[in-house]
């Protein structure tokens, strides 16, 4: 499973700085993180709704999608998916309530 997100990852790279009339990656970048940003929430909005209304089939339809869009838009940034999965096994130490109080306190 995780073999295939990581092969997802490294076409991600490859595709980047292609053509951007042939690589719908490389558009995605040419167009900026702003439209990155956009196509991510675009993404995460047919999810939730696809939740809320659909069946399985087109829910793992845009889940496949928002994985995509995060994993371009984290190459954009130069974040790591492993320094993601890192930060999530660093909250496993911790109760979700308490992250999340900590957090708040962090951001003052």
């Amino acid at each position: 499973m995780f073999k295939n997100l990581e092969q997802l990852i490294q076409k991600i790279k490859k595709q980047k700085n292609k053509n951007p009339k042939i690589s719908y990656t490389a558009s995605l970048m040419k167009k900026g993180k702003k439209f990155c940003i956009k196509k991510f929430m675009e993404e995460a909005k047919e999810l939730a709704t696809s939740a809320k209304y659909s069946n399985k089939k087109n829910i793992i339809h845009e889940a496949a999608d928002l994985l995509y869009h995060f994993l371009v838009l984290l190459e954009f940034k130069k974040i790591s998916l492993a320094s993601v999965m890192k930060e999530l096994k660093r909250r496993q130490k911790i109760s979700g309530i308490q992250e999340k109080k900590n957090r708040k306190k962090n951001v003052r």
